[in-house]
């Protein structure tokens, strides 16, 4: 996940393919890189662009045991993020950390 999670349907499209293929028990890694760390703020509020926010409904990955989620921290501190203003739990690593993790999938789908 690497955009923002309004102004278009990118992220939310991303969630739903996620939960779909976990449905299917794959095994899956979420990393949240860029305005993507924005999907998983909490305490959003979409009242002032009239969109019903969706960022709760990540909080279900863990019941489709998607368990293996990932944020950048330089992306996290660049934004004035901490992982205490997420919605879910999140390891944080490095860019390093990520690209050495994104080598070692099967299939990477960027959105």
């Amino acid at each position: 996940m690497r955009r923002a999670p309004h102004g278009s349907i990118y992220t939310y499209e991303g969630l739903e393919m996620i939960l779909i293929m976990a449905a299917y028990e794959q095994d899956l890694s979420v990393v949240f890189i860029g305005d993507g760390v924005y999907a998983i703020k909490d305490d959003q509020n979409t009242d002032g662009i009239g969109i019903k926010g969706f960022a709760r409904t990540f909080m279900a990955l863990e019941m489709y045991d998607v368990e293996k989620l990932y944020v950048d921290k330089e992306s996290l501190e660049e934004r004035g993020l901490s992982e205490d203003d997420l919605i879910v739990d999140v390891e944080v690593l490095t860019s390093e950390e990520i690209g050495k993790l994104m080598n070692e999938q099967d299939v990477i789908v960027p959105h």
